[in-house]
């Protein structure tokens, strides 16, 4: 523990030293533990520089819409991936990948059925799957048990039996199993929780609060003449290009706004306060879009009630589809402060209440002003060493922050199967989130509180 730590702890900060702590992510991080929601803070690693030759891994995607392809680019920026293969069930997809790929000399084996491809791939060592989510259970566990790490999309599944089939393959295949909660890979969030638990800069958490909007109904299209036949529609499970293209507004193939949205930041209520929910409650409904003919609701205001080490801590999640007011982002609120957190670098604040205790720091830190009120910015990178310069593990962290962030989630992937670099986002994790979010469905749908039970989050 560094002294900057020890003086966080017993609140001894001086004016300087808190504003070199609070502008870097410094040195905590969650990385894993008995019961992965509730996680120790370790010292956060510092990436090295790559060497000049590394490893490289023949690697194949499955799904190549447009998620797929920006996981595809991401990796085109990380020293030894090579893509030999793309698997889509729309020619449309694959020629798209394929010709991307081609442009950086990284020609491709096209497929249209992902057995094919694991049959005839056999040099791969790692699959990216970014398909629909009722397609997760049955796409990862074949590529696990064929032989080969797996990094997968969020949700990891539309349905618990599914969830806990991969979980259950990763264990039994010894294979990586990665899962799109990229935030878990985002130093804007280990600053914001080395901030939170070890500087104790909230005091105790009472309430927490995050919200997604976006305005209007979210939907793909298709190119005028690339329509699938009806006879492939079918043979995979579609009935219409629109339930293909929009597979998220229909229960058959997704979790519904919750899954697709509310798990990302759920997950990050989760992981910040080291436990999982307790109950349950939810409001919603398909209010504004039943023309359209979707299923899943359009809109959904759910509460968590959590019972933390530290007492208990009431949560309020949003996802709404008819506004973007506010747009994304997560709020902690503690007796003595709070802090607006989000992947938007915009959105990046810590409040202290006037009623606190204040610091020494307090009165003379620089503060911007912000939804009618005086914060400090969270920053990265500006912390000193002893000796007045900038603090080179500081620097790399900024580096890193500069990064988008499916970038550094796919990066600590493929350092996990390089290196042993244990997982961000391993599929136990993930799985609690699974429970913590499709619940909240079956919440709207009871119109009552419902209750977990810890064994509910054990795959």
């Amino acid at each position: 523990m560094g002294d900057a730590t020890r003086q966080a702890e017993k609140g001894e900060f001086t004016r300087r030293e808190f504003v070199q702590a609070a502008a870097t992510t410094g040195a905590g991080v969650v990385l894993g533990g008995s019961s992965l929601a509730q996680t120790p803070l370790v010292d956060l690693p510092v990436p090295s520089e790559p060497e000049e030759k590394v490893e490289e891994f023949a690697v194949g995607i499955i799904g190549s819409g447009s998620q797929g392809r920006n996981l595809l680019l991401q990796c085109l920026k990380i020293p030894g991936i090579r893509f030999i293969a793309v698997c889509d069930i729309w020619p449309y997809h694959q020629k798209y990948a394929a010709n991307i790929l081609k442009k950086y000399d990284q020609p491709v084996n096209v497929y249209e059925d992902y057995r094919e491809m694991l049959a005839k791939e056999s040099s791969l060592d790692a699959v990216i799957i970014a398909t629909p989510d009722w397609m997760h259970a049955e796409q990862t566990v074949d590529c696990l048990k064929t032989g080969v790490h797996v990094y997968c999309e969020k949700e990891m599944a539309n349905n618990l039996d599914g969830a806990k089939r991969m979980v259950l393959a990763a264990r039994e295949t010894g294979k990586l199993l990665q899962i799109g909660h990229q935030r878990r890979s985002n130093p804007r969030y280990w600053h914001a929780l080395k901030l939170i638990k070890k500087d104790k800069v909230l005091g105790q958490i009472c309430h927490v609060f995050g919200q997604w909007n976006r305005a209007q109904l979210y939907e793909f299209g298709w190119p005028k003449g690339k329509d699938l036949s009806t006879d492939a529609l079918k043979r995979y499970g579609y009935d219409t290009m629109d339930r293909f293209r929009n597979w998220r507004w229909y229960r058959k193939y997704s979790g519904g706004a919750m899954a697709d949205l509310g798990s990302h930041q759920v997950d990050v209520f989760n992981w910040f306060l080291e436990a999982n929910p307790s109950t349950v409650q939810a409001s919603g409904g398909l209010d504004f879009y039943q023309k359209e003919g979707r299923e899943w609701y359009d809109n959904v205001m759910s509460i968590y009630e959590y019972k933390t080490v530290d007492g208990p801590v009431r949560g309020f999640y949003q996802v709404l589809n008819t506004t973007s007011h506010g747009g994304f982002f997560e709020t902690f609120m503690g007796r003595e402060g709070s802090m607006v957190i989000s992947e938007d670098p915009r959105k990046g604040f810590l409040f202290r209440e006037m009623t606190a205790k204040r610091r020494e720091w307090e009165d003379e830190a620089e503060k911007v002003t912000t939804m009618g009120k005086d914060a400090i910015e969270l920053k990265i990178g500006e912390t000193l060493a002893p000796d007045g310069s900038k603090d080179p593990k500081g620097q790399a962290l900024l580096e890193m922050s500069k990064k988008p962030a499916h970038l550094l989630h796919l990066e600590n992937f493929f350092n996990a199967i390089r290196s042993g670099t244990p997982l961000t986002c391993p599929a136990e994790l993930a799985y609690e989130t699974a429970v913590s979010v499709l619940k909240a469905n079956d919440a709207v749908e009871s119109g009552t509180t419902l209750k977990f039970d810890s064994v509910e989050f054990k795959a």
